[in-house]
């Protein structure tokens, strides 16, 4: 009896010894805590959790700044701060929100060091109006099989469109309609009030849905 007891407890300590799921095979919700356990992210598990949203992290800076030629290396330094930063995340759920906001927040850092005036934001988009009101959809990264000639047409007219935006308007429309954020962390963000936020968001629809009405009215 006492052999067979002690055969079962080797057993349960072999089992509690088991190779731990792979990396690959947990959720996202999982993996995230699994890069949160211990003092530093395990490696496997970040480098799945890269593999999952590098795709997502690229897309949040080409439309913040599709004209620089440098958006892998801020890449590589949004993952930096998130493997440095992981642990101070409290919500697993909202990662993909809360890494968005690191891209942002990336992109912002660097536009005040370069102190230039360009043209960083696009809004790469199909546009209709509703009640007066615009609502925006980010577009595919490859046309579908039919898309005409005027609708290629009308995307270049609104990113010519955005092009002739103050900076303020296009960089406050994309974090609004592209990255989804509230009025109130854009004004956080960009380091205005709340109603500079508001008017300058509804300043650029105007001037947005006019310049594309003209174009509208010609076809």
């Amino acid at each position: 009896m006492t052999h067979s007891l002690r055969l079962s407890w080797t057993s349960v300590e072999a089992a509690a010894t088991q190779v731990p799921v792979q990396p690959e095979k947990l959720s996202n919700y999982d993996l995230i805590l699994q890069c949160q356990s211990g003092h530093r992210p395990d490696k496997a598990a970040f480098g799945e959790l890269m593999r999952r949203y590098q795709s997502h992290v690229e897309k949040v800076l080409y439309h913040l700044a599709p004209d620089w030629q440098d958006r892998a290396d801020l890449a590589q330094e949004v993952w930096i701060r998130v493997y440095r930063n992981i642990k101070r995340l409290n919500e697993p759920g909202k990662f993909r929100g809360w890494l968005s906001r690191i891209a942002t927040n990336l992109f912002y850092d660097e536009l005040r060091k370069r102190k230039r005036h360009t043209s960083p934001l696009s809004l790469d988009a199909p546009l209709t109006m509703d009640d007066g009101e615009m609502d925006w959809e980010i577009a595919s990264e490859s046309p579908g099989p039919d898309e005409d000639l005027t609708t290629r047409e009308f995307y270049d007219q609104l990113r010519d469109a955005i092009a002739d935006l103050p900076e303020a308007f296009r960089t406050t429309i994309v974090l609004r309609e592209i990255q989804g954020m509230a009025y109130e962390e854009i004004a956080e963000l960009t380091g205005v009030s709340l109603g500079t936020v508001k008017s300058r968001i509804a300043r650029a629809r105007l001037r947005l849905q006019s310049q594309l009405q003209n174009y509208l009215d010609g076809v």
